[in-house]
């Protein structure tokens, strides 16, 4: 390739150099300096007068030291990476002098570099110039080339001084014009004649054999460079330049024109062309051009290529000729033979892309990018670039690879708001998968790109999105979103199904698709924790369709027996009629529907050998698996959750409920609602049916609750009946607790009279009030009284006899309303009266006998206050012996003897009370303190006096107040406390 067609520009700026005059500046001009390169940290200069000099980035000598005593120093050379320096000196009379110096190490005395190891090279005794000169990177070969054509090789310890070999490993008629090593698996001293390219095995298994000629061309002195990067030899002739690596020479660079000196300075190669040769042309603008012509036809070109990526870095031409190319700090600095030093400094990065951006030159760019290894962030702004340099040009599908390339770090709304019309829909399509892929989409991006689907209606894309394998690259609610939306229905269901969302796929099948026993059969092929949420949300719906395998699915789970059923796909091959009638038949089965659209879960594939018979097909059939004993535990919830399930379905929830009761295992804490629901449920049905159904519901009703160890709450029952009007139900739980009096009330509100007379019967006994509300009740109407029959009579007389009404309330209860008649209480009137008058006779008799008992105690107590008492017992009421002085006498007849009571003279016999009348006069004390105390109760007065007056006694309540009259209420004492 020619290098007319590479692309030439200014990437570096050119600056002179200027160099230091006074202590430490030397001249660096052809006469003065004999040698030039560059080391480590220094530039190293070589004088005439053997002296070396090391200058610092101010140009000036920082260190320098006579390195040879004799010659000039021709070669001087920084081993890479090390501090050791070796200079070559020579003057023609003697062969030359080769030097090892170290850096790092310093003579005591001098302070100069400490001289490693000194050498004569030998070259036949034949007084030729060094040509030519390489030393290998551990410094333990080194090469010396000749004017004569010979080439001496020396190893040996030139650190330690230990003793060198030299041996003359190649002579030619041609001068030697470069050498280089080439250090690889093994390593091979390349050597440069005029006309020739040769390589010399220096170590490996070609070691010994002689040089192998590689170009039948070779090159001037100067032209011969080594590439440390790429470890090649560069070699720069008129016609071209070449380079030679391990497999021989490579595709050469054509570049015509004479060259001097070639460089290499890190990507870049270093071209001198020296002034172009006198010519006819040249004379003549020399004749007319004059001095300015002169200076132009004099000049040399300096130029700076970059052959990886084919473009020319920098090229100027100089007036002056060049005499060596120095590349160190960064810089490449240029070195003319009249002294002059020009620095050429390297633009930056970003200034080199904004060359190139001027130029429409994105292509060169990217390559820059990659070249320098820039950041991945630089190296996408330049893709987009290119992109919208692309776009405006109309060049959509070549900008959207680049738009591409930088996908990772653009503002993704920047490329869409670009392709957003319907003419590159499908270039959108291509940015929005890559951005899935790349995991930077969003739920508004993966809306955008099933709308483009949509719009193009390529289902076959849809799918390849929604089934590319590996991991999810989209928001999977968002895509199942849209799917639905645009009316993929069966893209959906399989995108939530293969990313285990079984709610959505249920709902899919439900809602959307219409395919109840689909999602049933789905549903029970899902694992406990998944398959109850779903059934629970659809539950009325899947009991409308699937009625009975709704109702089996909820017995099962809440009876704690729910097994997944599990499916093998079984492919067989079958005669093709055979075919047509089976697949028809399992077609029809919604599993075999459910299969083809997703695939199931916990489904296995099974394969039948196959024959290869064209008379048979395959056959694919779903086969259930499940196996008795495959059962996934877990914790069954409590029926109640279940039942608004049923809404609507009743028989079914009646087969829900009965079922569960039957089961063994259900806790008993969940069968009251189990029990309770269920009475509820046969109540609803009695109410909602006629005839023989509603008897038949209430049968089951009456059974249910009359059960024994039903645990059925009370109220709820009472509560439920009464709701439905279901009074068996009512009477029966009233009867269970003692509430007979509400018993015989629902049957008088119904006005059933032969229910409440077989109530009062029944209860009766117990529940004496009973026969207080029978008499009102009987008495109520006349249709009543003439069902009561002779009831009423009975009623009367058990009043009667038990004292359960006051005649007066008994009047009362029957004068409420004109029923009762005259004659009906005639006998109850008359035995009534016949009985007060006994009483009243009884209590004269009673007042006469108080009477005359009260008179007689207080004659006595009269006469104990008024008359004397004689006392004539003889013996001590204690002890029973003989009275002896001291004695004690009592009022009360009785004497003791004063020992016997206790009492050591007649002080101690005060306050003391007779020993056998003690016990009756305390008891009768402790009586009348408590009658005192309880006088002043007047809410015990009260109650008592209400319950009399309630229960209907005779007294009507007189009976208290007489009572209490005696207890002392009305006393003086009981007043001045009430007072009080």
């Amino acid at each position: 390739m020619a290098l007319t067609s590479w692309k030439s520009f200014r990437f570096f700026d050119v600056t002179t150099v200027r160099l230091p005059d006074g202590d430490g500046s030397i001249a660096l001009d052809q006469g003065k300096v004999s040698a030039i390169s560059a080391g480590a940290r220094n530039i190293l200069v070589g004088t005439p007068d053997g002296t070396v000099h090391l200058l610092d980035h101010s140009f000036k000598s920082s260190r320098s030291w006579k390195a040879h005593d004799t010659g000039s120093v021709t070669h001087i050379k920084q081993v890479p990476d090390t501090s050791y320096l070796l200079t070559l000196a020579e003057d023609l009379s003697h062969e030359p002098e080769l030097r090892v110096w170290s850096l790092d190490q310093t003579e005591k005395k001098t302070g100069h570099p400490r001289c490693l190891s000194s050498i004569t090279v030998q070259n036949g005794r034949k007084n030729f110039p060094a040509t030519g000169f390489a030393v290998t990177s551990d410094v333990a070969q080194l090469a010396v080339g000749f004017a004569n054509g010979a080439v001496t090789v020396v190893r040996g310890d030139f650190i330690h001084d230990r003793g060198t070999k030299q041996r003359t490993v190649f002579e030619s008629e041609e001068p030697i014009t470069g050498l280089e090593f080439r250090e690889a698996a093994s390593t091979a001293l390349y050597i440069a004649t005029t006309s020739h390219m040769r390589s010399l095995a220096i170590s490996g298994k070609a070691q010994g054999t002689p040089a192998r000629v590689l170009d039948e061309h070779g090159c001037a002195v100067g032209c011969m460079t080594m590439d440390p990067q790429s470890n090649e030899i560069i070699v720069a002739r008129d016609d071209a330049i070449y380079t030679y690596g391990g497999r021989g020479k490579a595709v050469p660079y054509a570049y015509e024109g004479a060259k001097k000196v070639v460089g290499v300075s890190k990507d870049y190669v270093l071209i001198v062309s020296p002034p172009k040769s006198n010519s006819a042309a040249s004379a003549m603008l020399r004749t007319f051009g004059g001095a300015q012509a002169e200076d132009i036809l004099n000049s040399t070109t300096f130029t700076i290529l970059n052959t990886d990526l084919k473009f020319i870095a920098h090229s100027e031409s100089i007036s002056n000729q060049v005499g060596s190319i120095i590349s160190i700090w960064g810089d490449i600095f240029l070195l003319t033979i009249d002294g002059k030093l020009y620095r050429y400094h390297e633009k930056t990065f970003q200034q080199k892309l904004e060359v190139l951006y001027r130029l429409n030159l994105y292509l060169l760019a990217i390559s820059l990018a990659q070249k320098y290894k820039v950041d991945t962030v630089q190296q996408n702004v330049i893709f987009r670039r290119y992109g919208d340099y692309l776009y405006q040009k109309g060049d959509y599908d070549t900008a959207m690879q680049q738009y591409l390339r930088a996908i990772e770090n653009t503002e993704p709304s920047q490329i869409i708001r670009k392709f957003l019309d319907n003419q590159h829909l499908r270039n959108l399509i291509e940015y929005l998968e890559a951005l899935h892929e790349e995991g930077k989409a969003t739920s508004d991006h993966t809306t955008l790109l099933l709308n483009c689907y949509a719009k193009l209606k390529d289902v076959d894309k849809l799918e390849a999105f929604i089934k590319q394998p590996g991991e999810l690259r989209f928001d999977l609610d968002t895509a199942i979103i849209m799917c639905r939306q645009g009316g993929y229905y069966d893209q959906a269901a399989f995108l939530a199904r293969r990313h285990n969302e079984h709610g959505l796929v249920v709902d899919i099948l439900i809602e959307d698709l219409k395919k109840y026993a689909e999602a049933m059969a789905y549903i029970v092929r899902l694992e406990p924790k998944d398959a109850y949420p779903n059934f629970m949300k659809y539950g009325t719906v899947l009991l409308e369709y699937c009625s009975i395998e709704a109702t089996q699915l909820f017995i099962d789970y809440f009876a704690g027996q729910y097994r997944t059923k599990k499916d093998a796909v079984i492919v067989q091959e079958t005669p093709m009629q055979q075919e047509s009638i089976g697949f028809t038949t399992v077609a029809r089965s919604a599993v075999q529907n459910l299969a083809a659209l997703i695939p199931l879960p916990s489904m296995s594939m099974s394969t039948a050998q196959t024959t290869g018979n064209s008379s048979t097909v395959n056959q694919t059939q779903v086969v259930e698996t499940t196996q008795p004993g495959e059962y996934i535990e877990y914790e069954a919830p409590k029926p109640r959750v279940a039942f608004s399930s049923f809404v609507d379905h009743p028989d079914e929830f009646v087969t829900f409920l009965e079922t569960l009761i039957d089961n063994k295992d259900m806790p008993e804490d969940r069968k009251t609602d189990l029990y309770t629901t269920l009475f509820e449920i046969y109540l609803h049905q009695a109410s909602n049916t006629r005839a023989e159904e509603k008897t038949e519901w209430e049968r089951k009703a009456r059974q249910l609750i009359e059960s024994k160890n039903v645990p059925i709450d009370t109220s709820n029952v009472l509560l439920l009946s009464d709701l439905e009007k279901f009074r068996d139900g009512t009477i029966l739980v009233s009867e269970r607790q003692g509430l007979h009096f509400d018993v015989f009330r629902s049957y008088t509100t119904a006005h059933d009279t032969r229910g409440a007379i077989r109530a009062l019967h029944k209860y009766g006994p117990e529940e004496p009030q009973l026969y207080p509300a029978a008499l009102a009740y009987l008495t109520s109407s006349p249709q009543t009284l003439s069902e009561a029959g002779d009831e009423v009579e009975a009623v009367l007389r058990k009043i009667d006899e038990d004292g359960l009404m006051a005649p007066l309330q008994v009047i009362q209860t029957l004068s409420t309303n004109a029923v009762a008649t005259m004659g009906l209480v005639k006998t109850y009137l008359s035995s009534t009266v016949q009985r007060e008058r006994e009483e009243i006779a009884s209590n004269n008799r009673l007042i006469a006998s108080y009477r005359k008992d009260t008179e007689t105690k207080q004659t006595e107590l009269r006469e104990l206050a008024t008359l004397p008492t004689s006392f004539t017992a003889t013996r001590c009421s204690s002890c029973g012996a003989s009275l002896d002085l001291p004695t004690v006498h009592f009022m009360c007849k009785h004497s003791f003897h004063q020992r016997c009571l206790g009492a050591v003279d007649n002080e101690g016999v005060e306050g003391v009370e007779c020993p056998v009348c003690a016990p009756q006069i305390r008891t009768v004390r402790q009586i009348r303190q408590a009658q005192e105390e309880s006088g002043g109760r007047h809410e015990v007065f009260l109650g008592q006096l209400k319950g009399d007056a309630g229960a209907g006694g005779n007294g009507g309540g007189w009976g208290v107040v007489g009572e209490w009259f005696g207890r002392g209420v009305m006393g003086a004492g009981s007043l001045a406390a009430a007072r009080e």
